[in-house]
């Protein structure tokens, strides 16, 4: 499997960024860790083991991105405002500097001409980052695989809200989202895949609250729950990889 490493200084977060890319050819995809993760969670976890028939075979190419939640989501002893705003940062260095040297990659490596969408995957809050960016920017991403997430700010910000973390809380503004939004045929154009297990660690409530939502907008998320054996943990994450990339990819 090709691997290579880079390190750059990113403007939006006036720091050094560390990641990983996986795969010479195929579809982008960006991979978001599990919360306080790095980018070499991704090979350290045997991810690169559940993806590789895709990513030996020229299918997809996956950027392993580092994250910044000990600085927002799980810094719970910080000022809620600013982090926050940390967070948002955070988001722009993937919409503004790493999706465009995403699709530079792709473009260059398969031969394309301006590809329009990365594929948003991520684990547990990892997800939750996921359909974040998917559900803001589907002008960006054409593609969904969260798993075992949360999709709902309380979980970092305990009740906290304004509006940089009402714009981070996917069950909040997809609800006003209104009925004869354009952002509703870009969803429908796309393939997005939401699951979670019923079993240990599982808290599947948010993902059934975000079910409803997209359900009375006519978004067509594949939103599937898992059994009562289906726990919050690697081992079933690699078996819904294997169950879902193949729709994704089709």
């Amino acid at each position: 499997m090709e691997t290579n490493y880079f390190k750059d200084y990113s403007p939006a977060l006036g720091r050094e960024m560390e990641c990983k890319l996986y795969g010479h050819a195929g579809r982008p995809v960006i991979f978001i860790p599990c919360q306080d993760g790095r980018f070499y969670d991704f090979e350290n976890y045997k991810m690169t083991d559940a993806w590789a028939p895709w990513i030996e075979s020229g299918q997809v190419m996956v950027l392993s991105i580092d994250t910044l939640d000990k600085e927002t989501w799980s810094n719970k002893s910080g000022d809620p405002y600013w982090r926050a705003r940390r967070h948002e940062q955070w988001m722009q260095y993937i919409t503004d500097e790493m999706v465009p040297f995403l699709r530079g990659l792709a473009n260059e490596r398969n031969g394309w001409e301006g590809y329009p969408g990365v594929i948003a995957f991520g684990c547990s809050l990892g997800a939750t980052h996921a359909a974040n960016l998917f559900y803001r920017r589907p002008d960006l991403f054409d593609g969904l695989l969260a798993l075992s997430g949360i999709y709902t700010a309380d979980y970092g910000f305990d009740g906290y809200m304004d509006e940089v973390v009402y714009q981070n809380s996917p069950v909040h503004y997809m609800a006003n989202l209104p009925e004869d939004h354009p952002y509703i045929g870009l969803y429908n154009q796309k393939k997005s895949v939401i699951c979670v297990g019923l079993g240990n660690w599982e808290l599947p409530d948010s993902t059934r609250q975000l079910h409803s939502i997209l359900q009375s907008k006519g978004i067509h998320t594949w939103v599937d729950y898992w059994g009562y054996d289906c726990c919050h943990d690697w081992p079933w994450w690699y078996k819904q990889v294997a169950y879902f990339v193949p729709y994704l990819l089709s």
